[in-house]
């Protein structure tokens, strides 16, 4: 058999890939001739169409338009906790109910007391409202939440993606250590699904009326402003790691990143491989950021997928790697993200038009509670 060359000429990695070969083999009748690649339309080639066509342009484009969202909710409550350290000096600055964005542990004993009794718990209802948007963009949109709008997410792929600029590539740990490590994770949600189990209602009210519960998004800020060496020290750790191995903080410790991993298990779209057109190149495989053998799957189930579209982006042959469900059209990109954004506005949107964003905590209590949670040590 004579040579095959195979090109992938692409406008910066994105998804104008072509393929080009040449076939100098003679007297092979059992081998099939390689599909070629679909030409242009006329509308493909205009740059809106091509820029919606740019998967990773796409889904960057909505990582910085929630990381945005994530620095706006940042500075209105650095100015809250800013008027409620003064003791309430100065105009009256709200509470943001987007901080509560932040507080995973509330938002899930809020929705089991949502479920056991169908009363929205008053004092953190937009974590619960997020909490359920995120849920629901798991169940029926993969873990699109992880690589499309999560700030850790956004930060870790920054992350890896400069050490690869830096370092030339990124690591990936053998699979004695992966395995092992990556169940922490799972074993962090189980702990945390145990104990929510284990309250009963009455507990389960205690806590959430509780005082700690109360003030749980101003102890995080005071966590964060007032960060110990040690605290601080593991951050560090924590990028350092992730600037060699893609995604550490997601792959192997985000108990989050589980919860919505097991839910995206029952979603209907997947990345689907059309095994009549794949030429088993790999770079499907290759470009996979959590390390899954895309190239050898119908239909990639792995719980680990976040819908990021880095693989159907690399393949080199069109058509050929699409996120679909078991029937219907292809899921392009630019629709998965609209999808994505479009139930999350819709379910915090929700708790806006019906009186369920913001606390039942008045402001008054806000300028008592918050300087005496500032003088413990």
């Amino acid at each position: 058999m004579g040579p095959l060359t195979l090109v992938k000429a692409s406008a910066g990695g994105r998804d104008e890939s072509i393929l080009k070969f040449r076939s100098c083999y003679v007297n092979t009748p059992n081998l099939s001739p390689l599909p070629r690649p679909a030409r242009r339309t006329a509308q493909e080639g205009r740059f809106p169409w091509r820029l919606l066509q740019d998967s990773q342009r796409v889904r960057a484009g909505v990582q910085g338009a929630f990381l945005v969202l994530c620095a706006w909710v940042g500075v209105d409550f650095v100015r809250f906790m800013a008027w409620g350290l003064s003791g309430g000096a100065g105009a009256e600055v709200p509470h943001p109910g987007g901080a509560e964005g932040f507080l995973p542990i509330s938002a899930l004993l809020s929705l089991k007391q949502w479920l056991s009794t169908g009363r929205i718990h008053p004092v953190h209802p937009a974590g619960l409202f997020i909490f359920t948007a995120i849920l629901g963009i798991g169940l029926f949109l993969k873990k699109g939440f992880c690589s499309w709008m999560c700030p850790v997410g956004t930060l870790s792929e920054g992350l890896w993606r400069l050490g690869r600029r830096l370092f030339g590539r990124n690591r990936a740990l053998p699979r004695w250590a992966d395995y092992p490590l990556r169940a922490v994770k799972y074993l962090l949600l189980a702990f945390f699904v145990w104990a929510v189990w284990q309250m009963d209602g009455p507990g389960l009210e205690g806590f959430l009326d509780s005082p700690f519960n109360v003030l749980a998004d101003v102890r995080m800020y005071l966590f964060f402003a007032r960060i110990s060496g040690l605290a601080l020290g593991v951050i560090l750790v924590l990028a350092g790691l992730s600037l060699v191995v893609q995604n550490f903080w997601c792959r192997y410790l985000c108990p989050y990143g589980a919860l919505l991993g097991f839910l995206s298990l029952a979603s209907p779209l997947r990345v689907t491989r059309a095994k009549a057109t794949c030429i088993d190149c790999g770079l499907c495989t290759k470009a996979c950021p959590s390390r899954i053998q895309v190239h050898l799957a119908g239909r990639v189930g792995s719980d680990e997928c976040t819908a990021c579209y880095r693989c159907v982006a690399a393949c080199p042959v069109k058509d050929t790697l699409q996120m679909r469900a078991p029937v219907g059209k292809a899921v392009p990109a630019w629709l998965f993200g609209l999808l994505a954004v479009g139930l999350f506005v819709a379910v915090t949107g929700l708790a806006m038009l019906t009186g369920h964003w913001g606390t039942r905590v008045s402001p008054g209590e806000y300028r008592q509670l918050i300087p005496d949670a500032a003088a413990r040590p």
